[in-house]
């Protein structure tokens, strides 16, 4: 059993919202003393409220239009989470504009992965405790349904640890995001629930009605995100290779980095977790590094952080 742990709260003025902000925890508050592990029922309501509606999909069949929705907004919204949550939110490992990182912040938002600081904060907690006692998601410390989705239920793992994210913490924009994380992902499934009704109307040769778009374009895809993203936490400290020696039992997996743009190459990042690019060597497909590589032709991210040369040397023990 982990120990009690503490976490730092940002105090925030929620009056009568409070029942819409994720940081209602966070109320009156400076630092509560939370047993982790406890899983609440009602924590896994939103995953089975996203799931039937995924299941209920099946009854209406997708129009080759719908399923292209479903395939952009799993790839689009993938790429928001892997390179803006993941290597950029919760690593630094390259820069960009206060504008870009809001903009990417609510993109990644939409995926109901929950806000950007919460999701770096538990992501950098991760790194410092990687399947030891204490790691929030580790297969080997807490099972495998645990690290999948099992962690998301408790009640010690929803608050946001502002003081693991100051120096995120510090733009407003990003802080109201985190609070009212719900809003991207309902206003996804608002927009295509309106788009369904035009293209009825203007073009409805193409098939795609409301429910079909709000189901399939909403609900599947966000639980193929869901999944996929959460393979990392899982799959990828049980399945793979080992180049490196790490900490940790974490692993390189090449189908999940494809269906992860890139992310499956977890033993290498665990090697060196400061690198935009987590396929180390030219074989290793990293989409989310090839699409930061084109942005930063364009100017709207630059500074990629390199694999450093002496990362690329083996450890101690593999010599």
């Amino acid at each position: 059993m982990v120990e009690n742990q503490t976490i730092t709260f940002k105090k925030q003025t929620l009056s009568g919202w409070h029942w819409l902000d994720s940081d209602y925890y966070a109320e009156g508050s400076e630092q509560v003393r939370l047993l982790p592990k406890v899983s609440r029922p009602s924590r896994w309501l939103p995953f089975v409220f996203l799931h039937l509606g995924a299941l209920l999909a099946l009854a209406y069949t997708a129009s080759p239009f719908t399923l292209s929705m479903v395939a952009a907004l799993y790839f689009i919204r993938m790429f928001a989470v892997t390179a803006f949550y993941h290597r950029y939110f919760s690593h630094r490992t390259f820069k960009t504009s206060r504008l870009v990182q809001f903009l990417f912040a609510v993109l990644a938002t939409s995926s109901a992965q929950r806000g950007p600081l919460w999701w770096a904060a538990h992501h950098r907690s991760h790194h410092k405790l990687s399947d030891r006692e204490g790691d929030l998601h580790s297969p080997h410390v807490s099972g495998l349904l645990w690290s999948h989705i099992g962690w998301i239920t408790a009640d010690a793992n929803m608050p946001t640890d502002y003081g693991a994210v100051q120096d995120l913490a510090k733009y407003p924009e990003l802080v109201w995001l985190n609070r009212f994380d719900w809003l991207p992902p309902t206003a996804l499934a608002l927009s295509l629930i309106g788009l369904g009704f035009v293209l009825e109307k203007v073009s409805p040769g193409l098939g795609s009605g409301p429910m079909q778009l709000l189901l399939w374009g909403f609900f599947v895809s966000t639980v193929l995100l869901f999944h996929g993203t959460a393979t990392i936490n899982s799959l990828t400290h049980l399945f793979g290779s080992v180049r490196y020696e790490t900490n940790d039992q974490s692993r390189n997996n090449f189908l999940l980095a494809l269906i992860t743009l890139g992310e499956g190459w977890h033993n290498n990042h665990h090697r060196y977790p400061g690198s935009t690019r987590q396929g180390f060597y030219w074989w290793e497909i990293d989409c989310t590094y090839y699409f930061l590589v084109v942005l930063s032709w364009l100017g709207i991210v630059w500074d990629l952080h390199p694999v450093p040369a002496q990362v690329y040397l083996p450890t101690e023990g593999e010599r």
